[in-house]
């Protein structure tokens, strides 16, 4: 049987790639909390933008898609939804305004991951939602050649209720002894979460509602305003990578944490690194709108859409982007690249006053 002892770090966790990951969230943490008491109204606009971005992206993950208007109406305007899809996605948004809102209510036991489950699901004619899977599964793999090839094998149905109540009880006594550092923690219960994949569908995106709820509750809220799943979303090639090296020999509990940890370390890290940007070029305040448009262009030579704009300042209204784009692309200060939605601006390095 797979024990659960997080009161025990492995050795390994404490290598300096690792320290140097914690060392550096703690740093970027102590802004965060200096910015969220004095800038409630430039918040509010991230966290909005940031919501419609976590929702699309985890689903994404999952192969669940709809356009980006029809996104937007879900999450924003909490339009009804149309099909499966949809109703997925308009559940993973209700359970991601819970946890926004009720995370210091919500103490990760069985009962509450049930719950959240259960209200991914609650548009969807389904019936698996809120409970366990009744038959064992596979996590399994697509190679070059288009086989298909067993990855991982998770704990049994009938294992799987007994493990959950133990991985989470444990998890619970040791983040309330507050001996280890939650962001050792965290990622720790995560891999072993997915590892036990307990519910026939809806795993990953559980996984990433769970990782959100404990980073809130520790404190660690930048994910909030920069969507974490987005950067997940982008790099998932190296998730499932470091979640099959660190899921080897979990069975028999000689598994190494290192890799998963030292990626979703990397991840949160990410997430920190860009609300700091925003927060500080937000912090441009004294400028003009337009120069704060032009400012965003002088400091990336990456190719900037209207929506990446906007995003990055969501105080500005989407015509004053556009009239500011135009008047930069008739000085050609800037490129326009692409049509249509693929339409973006990049800065013209040639350009000379």
């Amino acid at each position: 049987m797979r024990e659960f002892n997080y009161d025990i770090i492995p050795n390994e966790l404490f290598c300096s790639d690792i320290m140097n990951l914690i060392s550096a969230i703690h740093e970027y943490k102590g802004k965060q909390e200096l910015f969220i008491e004095g800038k409630p109204d430039i918040l509010n606009a991230m966290l909005e933008i940031a919501k419609v971005q976590s929702t699309g992206a985890s689903n994404r993950i999952e192969g669940i898609y709809t356009s980006d208007d029809r996104l937007y109406a879900i999450v924003r305007d909490r339009a009804e939804p149309r099909n499966r899809s949809e109703s997925e996605i308009a559940g993973y948004r209700e359970v991601l305004q819970l946890i926004h809102e009720n995370y210091d209510y919500m103490t990760p036991r069985v009962n509450v991951i049930l719950q959240l489950h259960r209200d991914i699901y609650q548009f969807s004619p389904s019936a698996i939602g809120g409970k366990f899977k009744n038959s064992d599964n596979i996590i399994a793999e697509i190679d070059l050649e288009g086989s298909k090839k067993l990855r991982f094998e998770p704990l049994s149905a009938f294992e799987t209720p007994n493990a959950m109540e133990r991985l989470t009880n444990t998890f619970v006594d040791t983040i309330n002894a507050e001996k280890h550092d939650p962001l050792l923690l965290i990622p720790m219960f995560i891999l072993d979460f997915l590892c036990i994949h307990p519910f026939s569908d809806g795993n990953g995106r559980i996984s990433r509602l769970l990782t959100l709820l404990l980073l809130y509750r520790s404190g660690y809220i930048a994910g909030k305003y920069v969507s974490l799943e987005m950067v997940i979303e982008k790099t998932k090639e190296t998730h499932y990578d470091m979640l099959r090296d660190s899921s080897q020999l979990w069975h028999e509990s000689k598994n190494s944490y290192l890799p998963f940890v030292k990626y979703y370390l990397e991840v949160i890290l990410s997430v920190y690194k860009e609300f700091s940007s925003r927060v500080e070029h937000l912090q441009n305040r004294n400028l003009s709108k337009p120069e704060r448009i032009k400012l965003l262009f002088d400091n990336t030579l990456k190719r900037l859409s209207k929506r990446d704009i906007l995003e990055k300042c969501p105080d500005i209204s989407m015509s004053t982007i556009e009239v500011t784009l135009a008047e930069l692309l008739k000085y050609e200060y800037i490129i326009k690249t692409g049509a249509g939605k693929n339409t973006a601006y990049i800065r013209n390095t040639e350009y000379t006053a």
